[in-house]
């Protein structure tokens, strides 16, 4: 809880801090349209409350994931000393090719510090998992939190340890129109002039 969940999200989607992020009540919901290896792939993202009390409601939102940021505060140990928990979660409730990046948020409060570092790159390390610090409030690190989450998704999707066709694997493909056309019932390129 308060760790900045959605103050990144916020900076993500768009490209502002706000200051006055108030506490997540179950789940929020954001969307961004971004290109990874050429395609563009809109990140459908799920905000989830930190509080213990929404922890019911937060555990369904796992099922179906293609990836998880999860975050804690740099600046309060008591977030870090959780991770094991909510990791335990994680890996519970998804599939075993979910991409969880663990982002150590709040990173412009460097003099506040309580975690450091190399405890939490190390944290990442034995558990398999992708580690950048961030800042929500300068935008440090935040892009590029998603972008890799997204490009590993993509990475996942292209050597098939995610099935598109599986419901819970997170990512529904919508195949494109041929160049210049568009496509009709029968998937068949529009003629001109046609209203199909």
């Amino acid at each position: 809880m308060g760790v900045g969940k959605s103050c990144l999200l916020h900076q993500f989607t768009e490209k502002k801090f706000m200051a006055d992020c108030p506490h997540t009540i179950g789940v929020e919901f954001g969307t961004r349209i971004m290109e990874v290896h050429g395609q563009k792939v809109k990140l459908q993202i799920w905000d989830t409350a930190g509080q213990e009390r929404f922890r019911a409601v937060t555990r369904s939102y796992y099922r179906g994931a293609a990836g998880a940021l999860m975050v804690y505060d740099i600046t309060r140990r008591s977030t870090y000393n959780h991770l094991s928990s909510w990791l335990t979660d994680a890996r519970n409730l998804t599939n075993p090719n979910t991409v969880i990046i663990l982002i150590g948020n709040k990173a412009d409060l460097e003099a506040q510090r309580d975690v450091t570092y190399e405890e939490a790159k190390q944290f990442a390390e034995e558990n398999g998992l992708l580690f950048l610090e961030a800042s929500a409030k300068t935008g440090e690190n935040v892009e590029e939190a998603f972008l890799e989450a997204a490009k590993r998704i993509y990475q996942n999707i292209q050597d098939g340890s995610l099935d598109l066709n599986a419901a819970e694997s997170g990512v529904q493909h919508k195949p494109s129109a041929p160049q210049g056309g568009r496509l009709n019932a029968d998937n068949q390129p529009a003629k001109e002039g046609c209203s199909c």
